[in-house]
């Protein structure tokens, strides 16, 4: 069982910590290329950016505030699995694409949140 399949409870601010450090793991398991490198960078940003704005969220001042790191953590999320598509995987396609499929259900989560604060 992997650290994300151990928190997917319903507590979101750890489980967007724990996929910030899978996906960390993950750049360190990739072949040493210069694209790997800068793809590398971005996608460490972008995953840790999903979980530090659902904590701002957490911590807004309105309703208003709230939407909109609600859809700042979205973006990110997307942005992440562009990442995790473009770098080169050689032989940890399986371990990519757990990690796209945690991302893809933070952003279905992140949606729902969205649509119940309208």
């Amino acid at each position: 069982m992997t650290e994300i399949q151990k928190t997917k409870t319903y507590d979101l601010e750890a489980r967007t910590l724990v996929f910030a450090r899978e996906v960390r793991v993950f750049v360190r398991l990739l072949p040493k290329t210069l694209q790997n490198y800068e793809d590398g960078k971005q996608l460490i940003r972008s995953s840790g950016s999903i979980g530090a704005n659902y904590i701002e969220a957490n911590e807004s001042l309105g309703k208003k505030d709230f939407s909109m790191r609600i859809r700042i953590s979205r973006k990110e999320a997307k942005e992440t699995i562009y990442w995790l598509n473009l770098v080169d995987c050689a032989g940890h396609e399986n371990k990519r694409d757990s990690l796209i499929d945690e991302c893809s259900q933070l952003m279905k989560i992140f949606g729902a949140i969205l649509e119940k604060t309208k």
